[in-house]
């Protein structure tokens, strides 16, 4: 994460981080941005994170299992704008060592520090050849250890 992202208001230690930058298609008539994109990118991030923390697509087939989103929890507080920048933070929140686990999330928009939006995914492990839930491998448990309350 870099030195300006990192100086935001994150409620974990060390979040996993992208920076987007909304563009005028992400708006809607009222002008900010539309409620999908918002779930976009969380989904962008949270597979940045899967892949960084070294899970990507050719692990999961290896592995036999993947993650797949259960329920999602998004908390808008502030709209954001054609041209803003924003900073886009996950981390794992629970991991209960078995099927689930939650993923947090915050948008913060780079200009003023404001965040836009809290968000909550549950995941479920699941098996890759027949879709079925599973418990998690090790290399699961392992890698989604929940982050560090700041």
């Amino acid at each position: 994460m870099d030195e300006q992202a990192a100086s935001l208001d994150w409620p974990v230690v060390d979040p996993f981080c992208i920076r987007v930058t909304v563009a005028g298609a992400d708006t809607d008539d009222f002008e900010h941005t539309n409620n999908v994109c918002y779930l976009r990118w969380l989904e962008r991030c949270a597979w940045a994170h899967t892949c960084a923390l070294g899970l990507d697509m050719d692990a999961y087939r290896r592995i036999g299992a993947g993650c797949v989103a259960r329920r999602h929890e998004l908390d808008y507080i502030a709209p954001s704008f054609a041209g803003d920048e924003l900073a886009v933070a996950t981390w794992i929140e629970e991991n209960d060592g078995r099927v689930t686990m939650w993923r947090g999330y915050r948008i913060i928009r780079i200009g003023d520090g404001r965040t836009i939006m809290n968000a909550r995914t549950q995941w479920a492990c699941v098996d890759m050849a027949t879709g079925r839930p599973r418990r998690q491998p090790e290399a699961f448990v392992a890698a989604y250890a929940p982050a560090t309350p700041a």
